[in-house]
């Protein structure tokens, strides 16, 4: 069936709901259909996942025009009790970093290949 991914079989390190929220994070105006590419989900589970974090104050949204622009409340804390204080500012903190690194990484092996 085109437009679904495939599904996980094994465990991850990351939450779909982590993944979700750096998206948004990455762009406050991203589309439901951008976000379930990005993050290999369908568009029902990351409709249903927008929900969870709205209703749990991790996140609003706006509508504009056709589309909606998202808040994220970055001093929210961390649900889980082995992450007691850390914020959610914290966490997508480390996650653009590291999307930063791993661009980096692919552009400078890009100019390798180039010379």
């Amino acid at each position: 069936m085109d437009g679904v991914p495939e599904p996980q079989t094994s465990w991850t390190f990351l939450t779909n709901h982590a993944r979700v929220l750096a998206a948004i994070a990455d762009n406050r105006n991203i589309r439901i259909r951008d976000i379930a590419a990005r993050c290999r989900l369908t568009e029902r589970a990351v409709q249903k996942i927008i929900s969870d974090l709205e209703q749990d104050g991790y996140l609003s949204h706006t509508r504009a025009g056709r589309g909606n622009t998202y808040q994220i409340e970055p001093e929210k804390v961390l649900r889980h009790p082995a992450e007691a204080g850390l914020t959610v500012a914290s966490l997508l903190s480390l996650l653009i970093r590291d999307e930063a690194q791993r661009a980096g990484r692919l552009s400078g092996s890009r100019a390798h290949t180039d010379q």
